[in-house]
């Protein structure tokens, strides 16, 4: 049976569960696929998704010094390629833009994935439009195969325009999990059509049943935060810390966080100094099942989600999707595509990014009101149900994908 090649950055990755499920419900369509990472795993813990996933999967050398003797196999496989010269000129096209060693390791990388690639991988599919899709790019060049991908988010706001554009021509097609993304990659692409919107969505039938919500209202009983995401600037956390601290001191609440980072240890600090260290809890990266327990028990969920300065951003988040579909009001910011997930007033709460004050205000009204959360909760269960079941998604990249198979005799078909 005919192979499509994933191309992930690292495998498996708790931050990506979105990733585990595509691959997951792809294999369960009868796609067979290969999974490449450029990156062995760093997490301690894997999710449920991980181990139903049936996938071989191939590791790249992470540095090219750790594995010579591959790497010097690959490149003397790509010399040997007959489309090796225009391969090498497109890579030596970008290393003039970006003189990276990073550069440098994504040309070693496709030298290695297209030695080693099996006879029966047919196409390549990326998941994110900068590190990954630039190995797939290159490796599919001197292969003389087909190749597409999904972009996300980092990897369309971080990466040079030029670099974008380039690859988007080159692509055969490409998928994005959002509206704004789309819409900024189309205009790149300078046609309407390049790029296809995506959700991501849930596998829904994973989630238990929401809870009916506590009448916790912050005079006895703690009202129970929570937050589930990467310790890093475009999260926001520091604005939730500096709104938790403006709430009234008399006010009864607690905030559980759930997930690592290398901001961990200031935004601990930065607690300390607002007064509020005793009334959060730090859990660090966790498994699934830990944070579905977490949010049936939790009251708000809030994710105040900022673009950091690098240009980084949140698409649309996973956890504010998990969170609903749980049943908890979700309280987050109008950054990227969060608007078109969290309807404002209506199935959750919205204010704007770096907004401290209206953070702050949104965390009371809510702290204060169950009956306002159990509105949001039930109004945001049934949107998330309606329109963002993964089902939807999967079945639109299975389309594709068997558009690719059935071109299986040749490596280079293009499906229209």
């Amino acid at each position: 049976m005919p192979r499509i090649a994933t191309i992930v950055k690292g495998y498996p990755r708790l931050s990506e569960t979105f990733i585990a499920q595509e691959i997951l419900g792809l294999e369960r369509r009868g796609i067979a696929q290969l999974i490449v990472s450029l990156r062995h795993p760093t997490d301690r813990h894997v999710h449920d998704l991980h181990h139903e996933i049936a996938a071989e999967i191939l590791y790249l050398p992470e540095y090219l010094k750790d594995d010579p003797k591959r790497v010097a196999a690959g490149r003397a496989f790509a010399e040997k390629q007959p489309r090796y010269a225009a391969a090498r000129a497109v890579f030596e096209a970008d290393l003039a833009r970006d003189r990276s060693a990073n550069r440098h390791r994504r040309w070693g990388q496709a030298c290695v994935l297209a030695r080693e690639l099996p006879d029966d991988v047919i196409w390549l599919h990326s998941h994110y439009l900068h590190t990954p899709a630039s190995v797939t790019r290159y490796a599919a060049m001197l292969r003389g195969m087909g190749w597409s991908f999904s972009a996300h988010a980092k990897d369309i706001w971080t990466s040079p325009d030029w670099e974008l554009s380039e690859k988007l021509v080159d692509a055969a097609w490409g998928v994005t999990c959002t509206r704004v993304n789309r819409d900024h990659l189309n205009r790149l692409a300078g046609r309407p059509d390049a790029v296809d919107l995506v959700y991501h969505g849930l596998d829904l039938d994973r989630f238990p049943a929401p809870q009916p919500g506590s009448d916790r209202d912050g005079s006895g009983n703690s009202v129970r935060i929570l937050s589930v995401g990467r310790l890093v600037e475009k999260k926001g956390y520091g604005d939730l810390i500096d709104a938790l601290s403006r709430l009234p001191a008399g006010l009864s609440w607690r905030l559980d966080h759930i997930g690592g980072g290398p901001l961990g240890e200031r935004l601990q600090a930065r607690a300390e100094r607002r007064g509020i260290a005793d009334r959060i809890t730090w859990h660090g990266a966790q498994p699934r099942a830990t944070v579905i327990a977490a949010n049936l028990d939790a009251d708000i969920f809030v994710l105040p989600s900022r673009i950091a300065r690098s240009g980084d951003r949140d698409g649309l988040p996973n956890v504010l999707m998990e969170a609903q579909a749980l049943g908890v009001a979700c309280l987050s910011t109008r950054v990227s595509a969060i608007p078109e997930l969290i309807v404002d007033g209506r199935t959750g709460l919205l204010v704007n990014e770096r907004d401290v004050e209206g953070l702050s205000r949104a965390l009371l009204r809510l702290i204060g009101d169950p009956g306002l959360r159990r509105r949001f909760a039930a109004a945001g269960n049934a949107r998330v149900r309606s329109t963002f079941s993964a089902d939807i998604g999967i079945e639109q990249l299975a389309a594709r994908f068997r558009s690719v198979t059935a071109h299986s005799d040749d490596k280079r078909a293009v499906p229209a």
